[in-house]
């Protein structure tokens, strides 16, 4: 079943499997997603509404409100976190004061909790507009994603919103690269929807044009680190396969074998 939406601006702390034990922040509206991306595996089913402002979304958090609502959360816990993550329901950079909000937070996580880092879990949408990303800059984690290496399979199964395209994102990743490090997440899957859909066995996965791809944008943006992940959850899409430990341990080889630090994940049995 797919996930329900979080309900305010504060939610966890939840066990991460790439943070650990991560306070999460959602910017984003009550009821309803909000995303630039449509993707066909998201844990929240299909996207409904592209931008803030549109018919359908809801109000959004003022920057007074999520500070106090981090500083309430942080004083009524037993232990710091590890994370303060931006993420929830859709695009955290699509809030149009999402720089003054991470500052907000980082000076709330400076008085409160001095050893807690700061995270986001980005689709990387807004990495080209440069005051996005010169807030991103200024956290101490940023997992961006990049799941496709060609313009046709990301339309298919990151579904972007009309005027993203992949060379764009390729382009902000690299700029944004160049000023921190970035930690560079993608999610394969099989099947019929998957963006490695003509995998029939972890086998046939070399040479693979879609992955051959994704590695040439992985040299021009030089992550400093890349996580390789398959389904976790639900997804809208029902055409999907799961891809095994082995199958994922091949790509981030393929990373490796560019001079690129590269982990796979596997949820847990």
């Amino acid at each position: 079943m797919l996930l329900t939406l979080k309900k305010g601006i504060i939610y966890g702390p939840v066990n991460s499997r790439r943070l650990g034990r991560s306070l999460g922040i959602n910017l984003m509206p009550a009821t309803v997603k909000v995303c630039s991306f449509d993707c066909v595996y998201c844990q929240y089913g299909w996207t409904k509404v592209r931008a803030l402002g549109a018919e359908g979304a809801g109000p959004v958090p003022k920057i007074d409100d999520v500070a106090l609502a981090v500083k309430t959360a942080l004083a009524a816990l037993p232990s710091p976190p590890a994370y303060i993550t931006f993420s929830g329901n859709g695009e955290p950079c699509l809030h149009p004061d999402f720089p003054e909000i991470v500052e907000a937070v980082r000076t709330v996580r400076d008085r409160s909790a001095p050893g807690t880092k700061t995270a986001i879990l980005s689709n990387s949408s807004r990495v080209k507009d440069e005051r996005i990303r010169q807030a991103l800059v200024s956290l101490d984690v940023r997992i961006m994603k990049l799941d496709c290496g060609t313009e046709e399979v990301f339309r298919r199964y990151n579904g972007p919103a009309v005027g993203l395209t992949l060379d764009a994102v390729t382009e902000g990743l690299a700029e944004l690269a160049r000023s921190a490090p970035v930690t560079i997440q993608s999610l394969w899957s099989g099947g019929a929807g998957g963006n490695l859909k003509t995998i029939p066995s972890g086998e046939d996965l070399f040479p693979h044009p879609e992955i051959s791809a994704w590695i040439g944008r992985l040299e021009r943006i030089r992550p400093a680190f890349v996580q390789v992940y398959s389904l976790d959850r639900d997804t809208p899409a029902k055409d999907l396969r799961q891809l095994g430990s082995a199958e994922l341990e091949l790509i981030a080889a393929k990373a490796r074998a560019i001079g690129l630090q590269a982990e796979s994940f596997v949820r847990p049995a």
